[in-house]
Order: structure tokens, then C-alpha cells, then sequence
């Protein structure tokens, strides 16, 4: 008797459970949020490849004559600069070689100066008389017989002093010289042996590669119209470590090169950085950032704005009206520092919830403030827990 009293309280009770919960759905306060206007404008396209690093420069240091070498002048390691002195390989032969040169030179001189008065005698007997015509012409001949030789001996001279000078091995570049590839005693060849390789480090080239399916789609983006060409004089390269860190300083893209590659399908562009603090060494494997085009009239919004529901559908509060709001669900792009790129979803003009957007729900009332203004203090935030589970569900 009990409990058939108690059946039709309960069933009474429960029935007025959602119209209690949609009354208080209704008499809760509206949310505050902050929205943005949806306002068209250019977005840059960034792209992040893998690259490493090169020297700008290298030259391996190589004698110019062959020799034993007698002293290393440089510390490994070190900082070089164009004409600074090495090596030094043994001088002696070479010296004794110009000796021999100034020595045949003088000769000539002197074989010189003798068919010049022979060849002087010779005209003033001409003159009288007293010779032949062709014993002048002789005498002619040998002279320049003789200037001939003092060229040749003039010549031989300054390639044996050029080769007394290429025994101090110079360094061709500026740069850091690396490890010595010899040691003092060595016998080196001429052209031949490596003494040691110098790189420029500042600046520094990165080469990176990018597939050229993805490069030629940019292009044809950019034949269509839909994409503009980056301003090669503000599109910046960036430059990220292994650890996720930020190398200091932007670089610029200098070109991409005219050929692919057949074995992996990629195409290498360069890129140029400083490197004032060596930071960046050869072969160091990096990420790029690169900024190869840009999109006109392109819709972005912040990332804290986007939710996703249970199926991973993207979406968006969007304002209907004053004071409530509507689900959009939305295509998205790449990603960027300001935020996800719009591909469908959202029109020029419209505002969408920036913060506060994960306690909303479909036709939620809402006090709208633009973003970066500070919130009514006389509206609290609301969301029913009903309303929070259908919209999760959504």
C-alpha cells in the first residue's frame, strides 16, 4: 500500500526533471566572450623542410710546388684570413733555381749587348761600302736572336721566383682552417696532397628539399591567381635545431635549382643566414621555415577558437544575431603563427567566438565584447551541464 503511493510521486518527479532543466538553461545569465570579425586579408604560405648546412666557401689548401715540408705556421682551428701563411715547405732547390736564372739572364744581357755593337760595326761599314748587304742583315738576325734569349731567361727568372714564393703555402680564403693534413718532414706533390681545407662560416648556406609534386602545385596556385609570388626581399627563412629551439637570425631564399632529383623526386632550394656566432657548422641537420608564397584574401582564425567534437569534426561558435550564437563546422588549412587558415565555413563579415567558446552551446546567450577588450563585470559566465554534454555530443 506504501509503495503503490510513492510510484506516481516518482514518475512525477522524473518527468519534471528536463522542464526544471531547460528553465534553468533559460534563467541562466548570459556568457561573456570575446569575438573577431572575419576580415579577409593576405596570408602568408609557409612551409617547414628538412635541410643542412653548407659553407659558403671551401678550399682545400694544396702546394703549388712539391718539397719536403719544413714548419706549420697555423693553429688547427683557427680563424685565417686570405694570404696568411701555412706552411712552409723547403725553400732551398728553388733558391738555388732563381740563382741559375739571374745567372743565364746575365748571359743573355751580355750575348745582347755583343750582337748590338757587332750589329753596329756592320752599319758603318755598310755605309762605306766596305761589307755586303747580307752581312748586315746577318748581324740583324742576331740581334734579335739575342733579345729573343734575354726573354726566354727573363721569363725563366720570374717562374723560379714564383716558385721560391709558392713554398710559403698561403690560405686562398678567409675562413676557419680545420685540422693539418700533414705534418713537418712530409714529402708533398704539387696539386696533388691536401695540407688542410678551409671553410667561410659567416654567412653560411642551408639547403633544403622539398618534393616537386608540392613545388609545382605552388606554381600552378600561383598561374591561377589564387596564390601571389612571396617578395623575396621580406619572405624570410627560419631556422629550427632538433630541440624545437629557434636559430637567432632570419635568412633569405636565394633559388631553387633548374633539375630534380630522380632518385628521391625533390628539388633543393638555398638559403643564406649569418652565422656571427658559429652556431651554425657544416652538415648540421635542420628545419626551415619559408615563406613561398602568398594567399590574397585569405580568412584565419585563432587556434583557442577551434573545437572539435567527438568525430573530430572542427567547429566554431559563431555569432546569430546580438546576443546568441551557432555551431559552424569548418574546413581547415595550414596552420600559421596567427592562427588555422579557413578553406570553407566561414564568409567575410561574420564574428566568431575567440575565448570563451568552450562554455557555449548551440543558441547560448552571450554578451559579445571584441577581442582584447575586457568583459562586463555584471555578466557571469554560464553553461548548463546538460547543454555542455549535448554539445560534445554534437
Amino acid at each position: 500500500m506504501h509503495r503503490s503511493r510513492l510510484l506516481p510521486g516518482l514518475l512525477a518527479a522524473m518527468l519534471a526533471l528536463p522542464l526544471a532543466s531547460r528553465a534553468t538553461a533559460q534563467d541562466m545569465p548570459p556568457t561573456p566572450v570575446s569575438v573577431l570579425t572575419m576580415t579577409p586579408r593576405p596570408l602568408p604560405v609557409v612551409n617547414e623542410l628538412p635541410g643542412r648546412v653548407a659553407a659558403t666557401r671551401t678550399a682545400e689548401v694544396r702546394p703549388r710546388v712539391g718539397g719536403i715540408v719544413v714548419e706549420r705556421i697555423f693553429t688547427q682551428g683557427s680563424v685565417v684570413k686570405a694570404g696568411d701563411v701555412l706552411y712552409k715547405i723547403d725553400p732551398a732547390p728553388y733558391a738555388v733555381r732563381v740563382a741559375s736564372a739571374e745567372a743565364t739572364l746575365r748571359r743573355a744581357e751580355a750575348t745582347r749587348r755583343n750582337a748590338q755593337d757587332q750589329l753596329a760595326r756592320t752599319e758603318a761599314l755598310r755605309e762605306r761600302r766596305v761589307t755586303a748587304g747580307v752581312e748586315l742583315e746577318n748581324a740583324a738576325t742576331t740581334l734579335a736572336q739575342a733579345d729573343a734569349d734575354v726573354a726566354i731567361a727573363d721569363a725563366s727568372l720570374q717562374e723560379a721566383r714564383l716558385n721560391l714564393g709558392y713554398t710559403d703555402v698561403t690560405a686562398p680564403i678567409d675562413g676557419v682552417v680545420g685540422r693539418a693534413l700533414v705534418t713537418e718532414g712530409a714529402l708533398v706533390t704539387a696539386q696533388t696532397d691536401i695540407l688542410a681545407t678551409i671553410q667561410q662560416l659567416d654567412p653560411v648556406y642551408v639547403d633544403v628539399t622539398q618534393s616537386s609534386s608540392e613545388l609545382f602545385a605552388l606554381q600552378r596556385a600561383r598561374a591561377t591567381g589564387e596564390l601571389m609570388m612571396a617578395e623575396p626581399d621580406k619572405a624570410q627563412v627560419r631556422l629550427f635545431f632538433d630541440d624545437g629551439s629557434e636559430y637567432p637570425h632570419p635568412g633569405k631564399l636565394l633559388f631553387s635549382e633548374a633539375s630534380v632529383d630522380s632518385s628521391t623526386g625533390q628539388i633543393t632550394l638555398r638559403a643564406e643566414f649569418p652565422n656571427p656566432d658559429g652556431m651554425l657548422l657544416p652538415g648540421l641537420y635542420v628545419r626551415a621555415r619559408l615563406e613561398q608564397a602568398v594567399r590574397k584574401d585569405a580568412l584565419s582564425i585563432p587556434q583557442m577558437a577551434v573545437q572539435r567534437d567527438t568525430n573530430g569534426q572542427a567547429f566554431v561558435y559563431v555569432m546569430k544575431g546580438e546576443d546568441a550564437v551557432e555551431r559552424r563546422d569548418l574546413t581547415l588549412g595550414r596552420t600559421s603563427e596567427s592562427g588555422w587558415l579557413v578553406e570553407e565555413g566561414l564568409q567575410p563579415g561574420e564574428r566568431v567566438v575567440v575565448e570563451g567558446a568552450q562554455k557555449l552551446y548551440p543558441d547560448a546567450k552571450v554578451v559579445p565584447e571584441p577581442v582584447g577588450a575586457q568583459p562586463r563585470a555584471d555578466a557571469q559566465p554560464s553553461a548548463p551541464p546538460a547543454a555542455q554534454a549535448a554539445n560534445t555530443k554534437g
